[in-house]
């Protein structure tokens, strides 16, 4: 299986991974086939709905745990609405648009992490 180079890079050097120890709200997600856990931990600014800081936490493949990555970078400083618009697509595309088939569901895993965090995240609110 062959991984383009930004997928290794954001493996061997996460960005944003680690706990948000007075997150807003949390989004756990997992793939029972596989057995990929991700954790996005969002701090929203509460006045704008814009996601200030965002972290992971994943148990899985370099896929996954690269897809967890890039997925911080694509949602930090985003509207929720901008949030919710980005696709595992993105995902793919931010780690050089060659994700082997295989592991294609590392990146809907990011994309349904992040939503799940957001929803958390109104339904406290609410």
């Amino acid at each position: 299986m062959k991984y383009s180079e930004t997928l290794l890079d954001h493996f061997k050097k996460p960005r944003n991974q680690g706990v948000i120890k007075d997150a807003d709200a949390v989004g756990e997600v997992g793939n029972i086939k596989c057995g990929d856990i991700m954790k996005i931990y969002i701090k929203v600014d509460k006045d704008k709905e814009v996601i200030k800081d965002v972290k992971f936490e994943t148990l899985g493949c370099a896929a996954a745990i690269a897809a967890s990555s890039a997925l911080t970078e694509l949602a930090k400083g985003k509207t929720f609405d901008q949030a919710l618009a980005i696709t595992k697509d993105d995902v793919v595309a931010h780690l050089g648009g060659d994700v082997p088939a295989v592991k294609y569901h590392c990146s809907i895993l990011a994309e349904e992490g992040l939503q799940s965090a957001i929803t958390n995240y109104k339904n406290k609110e609410k």
